[in-house]
């Protein structure tokens, strides 16, 4: 499924890079953890956090990940738009807590297996 139609059907507000929404989803991936990201996740995940902070673009940019999600309403910090914008990094915001959006995603066919 690609982003676009995600942002389309969860009601995601799209905060940076909105002309990547083309981008392919292939699984989710939830973690607050850099570290766990970085060593976990794979290329085409959709990553879904509440980190806002810019350190979130290098580590999806590195393991070209489709997008970010925020969840619970946060807002990513403006050094981390900047830089998203500079690495064509889609980030998402949504009010949903990190529990509805997954299950929201898991209805909609994302899910985390290989």
């Amino acid at each position: 499924m690609k982003l676009r139609e995600l942002v389309e059907k969860l009601n995601l507000s799209v905060r940076s890079a909105r002309n990547s929404l083309d981008s392919e989803v292939t699984r989710g991936y939830a973690s607050d953890l850099l570290s766990d990201v970085l060593a976990n996740s794979e290329e085409g995940d959709l990553w879904i956090t509440l980190q806002i902070h810019q350190n979130t673009v290098a580590v999806a940019s590195m393991k070209n990940l489709a997008g970010i999600i925020l969840v619970n309403g946060r807002e990513p910090e403006e050094e981390t738009l900047e830089k998203a914008e500079a690495e064509n990094i889609v980030i998402m915001v949504t009010e949903m807590p990190t529990f509805e959006l997954i299950g929201r995603l898991y209805e909609l066919g994302i899910t985390g297996m290989k």
